[in-house]
């Protein structure tokens, strides 16, 4: 088989991120390290900072001395997102045997351990009880708040769905849960809808308003003045609760990345 040919058919490579840490000296003379990835699908230079650290991002023609460059561009902004981050309150990690607080559904629950044959977590009236075996390790903690987070969302729109379902064309074609960075839900053309994982962790009004968001992508695949009104009719209080995201969202998906 000619050479082009076999190109042309065989699968392309996936593009490989290449990564390295940079320091950087912000103007409180402190030194943070960057991530630094160099992204074959990146457009531009992009600079976030999130609770895992700041990433710098380069597309494939930028140079490192572009990269660098844009960095001490940006130190100032760099230095407000990290006070804002360090004065998020988030509730003290979670360590095997010691009780701590499980955050859902808007509230922090006391969590007590105790020895069991699986892992698993479960809800009684004096807050959460995680049942570990003996060898259970920090990731066996991490899978089981993931399954019990996973849980307690699809109760959730299992609920709140037949509510909305009669005057909508169709039902999602299926729902999947993700861990997402900057996103709350969204709406596959295929009818497949994907929700934040973190949304169980908020006040119930605020996830019932992302639900209803992204049903009514169902209808109007934009965000039209039509949409809007779609959202309105089923939700009138939608505001108050984008209002909460705005407060309280960079709070929750730090603290679900945290447990997770």
């Amino acid at each position: 088989m000619p050479g082009f040919l076999r190109r042309l058919i065989s699968p392309a490579a996936a593009p490989t991120l290449q990564r390295d840490t940079v320091r950087l000296r912000l103007e409180d003379d402190a030194e943070i390290e960057v991530l630094r990835v160099r992204d074959p699908r990146a457009r531009r230079i992009k600079l976030s900072v999130d609770e895992r650290g700041v990433r710098l991002t380069l597309p494939p023609r930028a140079s490192l001395v572009m990269g660098e460059r844009f960095l001490q561009q940006h130190r100032d902004w760099l230095s407000a997102q990290l006070r804002n981050y360090q004065s998020t309150n988030l509730p003290p990690p979670l360590v095997i045997g010691e009780p701590g607080l499980l955050p859902l559904r808007g509230e922090l629950l006391p969590l007590r351990w105790e020895t069991g044959r699986y892992a698993h977590l479960e809800l009684d009236t004096d807050g959460a009880c995680m049942h570990l075996p003996a060898r259970g390790t920090e990731a066996t903690v991490r899978r089981t708040l993931r399954e019990f987070y996973e849980a307690q969302t699809r109760a959730d729109v299992g609920q709140w769905l037949p509510r909305y379902l009669p005057a909508l064309p169709r039902a999602p074609a299926r729902l999947r849960l993700k861990v997402m960075s900057s996103q709350w839900g969204s709406l596959a053309p295929d009818g497949s809808m994907a929700l934040d994982l973190a949304l169980v962790l908020g006040r119930p009004s605020a996830f019932e308003y992302v639900l209803v968001h992204e049903l009514c992508h169902l209808i109007q695949p934009n965000h039209s003045p039509a949409f809007w009104a779609e959202v309105e009719q089923r939700f009138p209080a939608w505001r108050e609760e984008r209002d909460y995201f705005q407060r309280e969202g960079r709070r929750l998906k730090a603290m679900l990345r945290q447990l997770l």
